[in-house]
């Protein structure tokens, strides 16, 4: 049976009664964003079409049923203290911004919003302030987010009266989560992907009804009641991405990680790995460790062409108020923590790092901002 699907501004006010519908299966499926780019029909569970471009910028609607967004939500609030009240923090034409509705609408709660425009904290202060005084309270957000947030005293504050603040869409570096964590902040990382509803790994442990599993190169396979029904009308991508493991169907993400006694590690994605002297160097390990250095307050390791080398290894990184570190700090606590091959050659300092979507680092973007400083000041 073939159900009608909608295409619904990216507006809360105008999402949330066609998400009530949709999941209730009285109403169209719902394509948010989508700006007149669906037409037709799609599968009768199906309740939403997410447009994502993916890692590889090639456009792709996501098939979202019913039945999946409604087991994402139920584990998400099964894992944190029940459902409640939301702050929606993110662009809800994204998952995660639209899992906060989605929340919302089946916990019977109406999510405050944080109004329009560039993301500061002291608007972010005032929206949790309008906040109602009842019920576990929630918010999701990106790691740049929550840098700006902890830099704020106010902002910090309102972090504090939160029973569970969601990051995910970026890795997280672990000095910033101990840092989150000192303030008094319940914050919980998430991985996942718009193919799993969002987040479907918390803190390292798979949501009820999420499974994990690595496959012989370590990439990260993902199995359960979260996952997409596929993609719309694109049966090439559902034969790349979706495959029978023992029976049962899993999601083939393009990330690398590790397993051990239920816990997950992200590497990071298996095409980010840079070679560098015949090397195999994924960049998350080595962002972590600059992370942790004094004067920095984001990074992006990337790799540039390179002679000798085949690819450089460049710390690209946002400084704090005092200073950057030098690039003797950086190779000496990298080559200490990963060894000698890890540490970048060369570093980059810059205002901000390029992103996408609601707050993943653009890496493609990070690299050609690299090169271009690189190639001005070559020494």
């Amino acid at each position: 049976m073939i159900r009608p699907l909608r295409d619904v501004p990216a507006r809360p006010d105008l999402l949330l009664p066609a998400l009530e519908a949709a999941l209730a299966g009285s109403g169209p499926a719902v394509a948010p964003g989508s700006a007149g780019g669906t037409t037709g029909g799609v599968g009768e569970d199906v309740a939403v079409v997410v447009r994502t471009s993916g890692s590889t910028g090639e456009p792709r609607g996501v098939l979202l049923s019913a039945t999946a967004l409604r087991a994402s939500a139920g584990a998400t609030h099964d894992r944190l203290a029940g459902p409640g009240h939301w702050l929606l923090a993110l662009p809800t034409d994204h998952v995660a911004g639209l899992q906060v509705l989605v929340r919302s609408v089946l916990a019977g709660t109406s999510p405050t919003v944080l109004a329009a425009g560039p993301f500061r904290a002291v608007a972010f202060a005032a929206a949790v302030g309008a906040m109602g005084p009842t019920g576990p309270r929630y918010t999701s957000l990106v790691p740049t987010q929550l840098v700006r947030l902890l830099d704020d005293a106010a902002a910090t504050d309102a972090l504090r009266s939160f029973d569970g603040v969601l990051l995910g869409g970026a890795a997280s570096s672990p000095d910033l989560l101990t840092r989150a964590r000192a303030a008094g902040v319940a914050v919980v990382t998430t991985y996942g992907m718009t193919e799993t509803c969002g987040g479907c790994v918390y803190d390292g442990r798979p949501l009820a009804g999420v499974a994990v599993r690595l496959d012989d190169d370590g990439r990260i396979l993902l199995a359960g009641s979260v996952l997409a029904d596929g993609y719309r009308d694109r049966p090439d991508l559902d034969a790349d991405a979706f495959a029978q493991v023992d029976g049962v169907r899993h999601l083939r993400t393009s990330d690398l990680g590790t397993w051990s006694d239920g816990v997950l590690a992200v590497l990071g994605r298996a095409d980010d790995v840079l070679v560098s002297g015949g090397v195999k160097i994924p960049p998350g390990p080595v962002e972590a460790v600059v992370a942790s250095l004094p004067g920095v307050s984001e990074v992006c390791v990337v790799g540039v062409p390179d002679a000798e080398w085949g690819q450089a290894v460049v710390a690209v990184v946002v400084a704090r108020p005092d200073g950057p570190p030098t690039l003797e700090q950086v190779r000496t606590a990298v080559a200490d923590r990963l060894g000698a091959p890890h540490a970048p050659r060369r570093l980059v300092v810059t205002d901000s790092l390029p992103v996408r979507g609601p707050g993943k680092i653009d890496r493609r973007a990070a690299t050609q901002l690299a090169v271009r400083q690189l190639e001005r000041n070559p020494t």
